[in-house]
C-alpha cells in the first residue's frame, strides 16, 4: 500500500484491515478523538477510571489502549498497567510517547486470544475497543480467563441512547456532521467512517450485558454516560467456590 492510500475497515472486522486502520491514525488518534467528541472523550475517560479504581500493587490489563494515555492515569494509581492492542503502530506510539513511565508495559494484544495466563489479572478494562473485535463473545470470556477470582471486568464502549428524541439526534450527528468534521482533522477519514457505521452496528447496553452474564461474569451492571451515547458496564469473576 502507497503512503498515500488510507486503509478502511469494514463490518467484518478483518484482523489485519483493523490493525492497519489503527496503526494509519496513530499518531493524530487521541487529538482527533477529543475533538470529534467535542470534549466528552475526557469525561468519559475519568468516568472509566472511577469504575476501574486503581490501587496500588494491583495488575490492570488495559486492552485497546491505543497510544496508552488511559494506562498511563491508571498506572499514577501505583497499579502495573500492562496495555494492550491489536495495531503495532498504536504500540509504538505509545512506547514512544510514554518510555519513562515505570508502571506501564506495552503489549501487543489479540483480544480473543491473549498472551497471558490465567487468573492473572485483577481488573481487565476494555475503552471502545470490543466492537472492533472480530469476535467480541470470545474477547469477553478470553478476559474472564486472564482476571483473578474475585477479580473484575471494566467495558466502556459506545452504545444506543434510551430517549428516542436524542437517538434521532445522535443518528443525525453521526451520519451528517461526522464524516464532514473527520474529513477536515482527521488523516484518514474514511476509518471515522467506519468508525461510525461500527457505533450504528453495535448492540444497546441489555445485549452487552447478557453477552457479559453468558460468558460467566457476575454482578453484571452498567452506567450510561451522556445520555447513553456511551456506556460503562461493570462484572466480577466469580470466586472458585461460586462458579
Amino acid at each position: 500500500m502507497s503512503p498515500d492510500q488510507h486503509n478502511r475497515a469494514d463490518l467484518h472486522k478483518d484482523p489485519a484491515r483493523v490493525s492497519g486502520m489503527f496503526d494509519q491514525v496513530a499518531p493524530a488518534y487521541d487529538r482527533t478523538n477529543l475533538l470529534m467528541t467535542v470534549g466528552n472523550e475526557k469525561l468519559w475517560r475519568v468516568a472509566t477510571h472511577r469504575a476501574i479504581d486503581p490501587k496500588p500493587g494491583q495488575r490492570i490489563l488495559d486492552l485497546a489502549a491505543g497510544t496508552g494515555a488511559s494506562s498511563v492515569s491508571l498506572a499514577r494509581s501505583g497499579a502495573h498497567v500492562v496495555a494492550g492492542d491489536f495495531s503495532p503502530g498504536m504500540i509504538a506510539e505509545g512506547r514512544r510517547r510514554h518510555a519513562g513511565e515505570r508502571n506501564v508495559e506495552f503489549v501487543h494484544a489479540d483480544a480473543t486470544d491473549l498472551p497471558f495466563d490465567d487468573d492473572e489479572f485483577d481488573t481487565v478494562t476494555i475503552s471502545y475497543g470490543l466492537r472492533n473485535v472480530n469476535d467480541p463473545k470470545r474477547a469477553i470470556a478470553e478476559m474472564l480467563r486472564v482476571t483473578k477470582p474475585g477479580g473484575r471486568l471494566v467495558i466502556t464502549e459506545f452504545s444506543k441512547p434510551p430517549s428516542p428524541f436524542f437517538a434521532g439526534f445522535y443518528r443525525f450527528y453521526n451520519a451528517q456532521v461526522l464524516p464532514r468534521v473527520a474529513r477536515i482533522i482527521s488523516s484518514n477519514a474514511d476509518a471515522y467512517e467506519y468508525l461510525n457505521e461500527s457505533i450504528a452496528d453495535w448492540p444497546d447496553q441489555k445485549t452487552l450485558s447478557g453477552w457479559i452474564r453468558d460468558a460467566g461474569w457476575t454482578n453484571v451492571a452498567y452506567r450510561n454516560l451522556s445520555f447513553g451515547i456511551v456506556a460503562v458496564h461493570r462484572a466480577t469473576k466469580p470466586l472458585v467456590g461460586d462458579r
